[in-house]
């Protein structure tokens, strides 16, 4: 029976991953003292006896306790920022590619994405990879997303009748100093040579994510259609489990004639979806997901599954 360590459960993300992780009779649970998750050696000795370690800290706390671990054996799957674009790392969106899914596999630490970098890459990687859309193309990228993924701090904002503000009621567009925590692995791992611009909103809804790419065929290395791009992305995630790839242009995406943020909550899919004028030569290309799903505890999750070599979908469906 392998052990897994949760380290950070204050957050939103690793009480998820806890509370997941109670479904799994493959696994031995360690939890640490409540009183003693500050002692540094106490923390070592958990580090150091688990088979995988969850880090769902801030960045700087996550590398600390990277430096902790001297059991060659442990394996790290870090939900923070801190290392997702490190060389030594291995990039936890399986779906990518088979050399994404082999490193995983095999690597003893995987910087789990974050959930507008997941949606992103996912929508993205296929095209420049395949050279549809140069690595300097002029990607901008809208997102929007409910506010449980701004932390406990946001949800406070928008539960908490004391700190609700009516200005929360209307979507709010932030990071406006255009240099957002997600776009270095945005640009690295959607294989670009310039970071995107990148435009998040946050709405009054607790989760679900969409990110919206606008294309333009005449800007495209090859030039294709909406229709022909829908197709290549259908056949590019034709065996990937979690990526579903729906029909193009169809009503049966919308509800009530518009697009629903929260379609893909409660799983761990990314719904991609693509929307254009091929007259005109316009398209967007529309990547769902839940961001406390897919884009965090869901995917480390599926993670930790490849790692440990069990059925990818193991207690996520």
């Amino acid at each position: 029976m392998k052990k897994i360590f949760v380290d950070g459960l204050t957050g939103t993300t690793g009480l998820v991953i806890n509370e997941r992780l109670s479904h799994y009779d493959e696994i031995e649970i360690l939890q640490i003292d409540e009183h003693k998750k500050k002692d540094l050696e106490e923390k070592k000795k958990f580090l150091n006896a688990a088979d995988i370690v969850f880090l769902c800290l801030p960045d700087q706390a996550a590398k600390e306790s990277v430096a902790l671990i001297d059991n060659p054996n442990t394996k790290v799957i870090d939900a923070s920022t801190a290392h997702r674009t490190h060389k030594d790392w291995a990039y936890g969106i399986p779906e990518l590619s088979e050399d994404h899914r082999k490193r995983i596999m095999t690597s003893n630490r995987v910087a789990n994405p974050g959930c507008h970098a997941s949606a992103f890459a996912l929508a993205m990687y296929p095209l420049v990879k395949a050279g549809i859309l140069g690595d300097d193309y002029p990607v901008t990228v809208h997102t929007l997303t409910g506010y449980s993924g701004g932390g406990k701090e946001l949800i406070a904002k928008y539960e908490d009748s004391s700190e609700f503000n009516p200005y929360h009621q209307a979507p709010r567009h932030y990071g406006l100093g255009l240099n957002h925590k997600h776009l270095p692995e945005m640009k690295l791992h959607a294989g670009l040579s310039e970071e995107p611009l990148f435009n998040p909103i946050v709405g009054n809804f607790y989760k679900g994510l969409v990110a919206t790419i606008p294309i333009k065929t005449s800007l495209m290395k090859i030039k294709k259609t909406g229709r022909e791009i829908q197709q290549f992305l259908a056949d590019y995630y034709k065996k990937s489990y979690f990526v579903r790839v729906n029909p193009y242009d169809s009503n049966d995406n919308l509800f009530d004639g518009g697009f629903d943020v929260t379609g893909s909550n409660d799983t761990n899919y990314c719904d991609l979806f693509v929307f254009g004028n091929d007259e005109k030569g316009t398209m967007v290309i529309m990547s769902r997901l839940d961001n406390l799903g897919k884009g965090a505890s869901g995917a480390a999750l599926q993670n930790m599954n490849i790692m440990l070599g069990l059925d990818e979908w193991t207690h996520l469906i």
